[in-house]
């Protein structure tokens, strides 16, 4: 049996969209059918052009398509492919073993990026690491460091309080007293991250006057382009570790590469599991039909909810603090990737149950503008923890003694979905069998390719975020004072 085989799947339930009184009519589902083979063919199609482009420059991508970032959906099979035949040399290879010597020698990793050179490293940090592993003892952390993120916004209080943290007044031969620095960027010109690398450069060099240059080599590690300002200033540092952002893979669509699988590797993530899950949910998106494929049906179920009953704000409901940033990560994917000639629906992340006592009023009694997803998990990292009895029952809990925290969740779900049917507000469920690598692998995957293939069939080009360079050319215009 292949290890993705062995994969438990992640799933999509749509049921309540469809049901009478809930919107939406099935048929319109089976109508949809023809458009939605035609976009997955499409985005499989693009992945053989952008291959070919590759191997023979006489192959033009034609301007439409352009720019054409589809190299993230094969990347993590090809990965595996190569691990497997050659191990230690192969790329992912090299990304365990500088995670692994990382770890070993300092105790403070600062990741600097923005957008999605560490959107999904924090989300794998925060879904797969214990809530509170910064906090804990290096023992208690499995050897593993201590992660940061900065270089995502220009905010000095910010900023200066994470070199408060980390030691900047020389670095000592314990790792307990050492901090290392990876910086990722594509092109590394990112002002935002280019401006905190040299802060934090800095504050490195400063720390490690006595050996400048063997704390480079060991403890910098940048993860960038083949070409760019960050990987010529990478070479003109003597950085012994550098990792390419592939060619094709769109920043967004990076956590498959070094740019997420480094941090992961370092806080020992399994990496490989990781891959696995991604790979399992290309095979499905490949070769089931419509109805029985989550990729296919959570884009028609989108799209039919959108422009038949004009819900264009997607609520993306995550029960469960550790799923947070993994909606704040698909919020800038679904934003940059179809939020172009003015289309493209809203997302918004919520995290459940706490925001029901903040949003839940307006997604029960306010416009009907929303289609809400929720992501599920169906078996927690830890043990239930009951309720449990006290001699007064002043609270009046009593009743509810023999009942979990997890069973109160799984009612919260149940009950809320209920409250919203009653009353015609569908919602669907992404229910993962638990909060592992696999199934985030899968989930990413999914998320990524319903993307692109909602692109296709709404006629936006998926790849490439115009809009945003427009802010960035006029700050630099202030900045120099042009």
């Amino acid at each position: 049996m292949s290890p993705a085989a062995a994969i438990a799947p992640i799933t999509y339930d749509n049921r309540h969209v469809f049901l009478p009184g809930a919107g939406l009519d099935r048929s319109w589902f089976a109508e949809l059918a023809p458009r939605l083979e035609a976009a997955r063919r499409e985005t499989l199609d693009d992945v053989e052009l952008w291959q070919r482009s590759v191997a023979d420059s006489s192959v033009a991508i034609p301007a439409a398509k352009q720019p054409l970032d589809a190299g993230f959906i094969n990347l993590p099979q090809r990965l595996l492919n190569e691990y497997r035949q050659r191990r230690d040399t192969s790329e992912l290879g090299r990304i365990i073993a500088t995670a692994r010597r990382l770890a070993d020698a300092a105790d403070r990793i600062v990741v600097l990026g923005i957008g999605g050179s560490y959107m999904g490293a924090r989300a794998l940090f925060e879904a797969l690491c214990h809530p509170y592993h910064n906090e804990l003892p290096r023992g208690e952390r499995g050897g593993r460091p201590r992660v940061y993120f900065d270089g995502n916004n220009f905010d000095t209080d910010g900023t200066a309080g994470l070199l408060d943290l980390v030691n900047t007044n020389g670095q000592g031969a314990d790792p307990l007293d050492r901090w290392a620095l990876v910086p990722i960027s594509k092109s590394g010109g990112t002002l935002e991250t280019a401006a905190a690398f040299r802060v934090f450069l800095r504050a490195f060099e400063r720390a490690n006057q006595a050996g400048r240059q063997a704390a480079i080599a060991g403890l910098l590690v940048p993860v960038t382009g083949a070409t760019g300002k960050l990987r010529d200033l990478a070479r003109s540092l003597g950085c012994t570790d550098v990792f390419d952002i592939p060619d094709g893979v769109g920043g967004r669509f990076s956590i498959f590469s070094a740019v997420g699988l480094l941090p992961a590797a370092v806080l020992g993530i399994d990496v490989v599991r990781l891959l696995e899950g991604a790979a399992a949910m290309n095979d499905r998106f490949q070769s089931a039909p419509p109805g029985n494929n989550p990729v296919l049906d959570y884009v028609a179920t989108c799209h039919l909810a959108e422009e038949r009953r004009g819900q264009t704000i997607r609520i993306l409901s995550t029960w469960g603090k550790g799923l947070e940033a993994v909606g704040l990560w698909y919020d800038q994917l679904l934003s940059e990737s179809l939020g172009k000639e003015e289309v493209g629906a809203t997302p918004l992340t919520v995290v459940n149950t706490r925001d029901l006592h903040s949003r839940g009023q307006q997604h029960q009694e306010g416009r009907r503008d929303k289609l809400i997803s929720n992501i599920v998990v169906k078996q927690p990292h830890r043990d239930a923890l009951k309720i449990g009895t006290l001699p007064g029952d002043e609270d009046k809990l009593n009743a509810l003694a023999d009942k979990s925290l997890a069973d109160c969740l799984a009612a919260a779900v149940a009950g809320t979905n209920q409250a919203y049917l009653d009353v015609g507000r569908p919602t669907a469920d992404i229910l993962l069998p638990r909060l592992d690598e696999a199934s985030l692998g899968q989930l990413f995957q999914f998320f990524m390719l319903a993307t692109v293939v909602e692109g296709r069939l709404i006629g936006i080009n998926p790849y490439g975020q115009p809009g945003v360079e427009a802010y960035k050319k006029n700050m630099n215009r202030i900045l120099q004072g042009k």
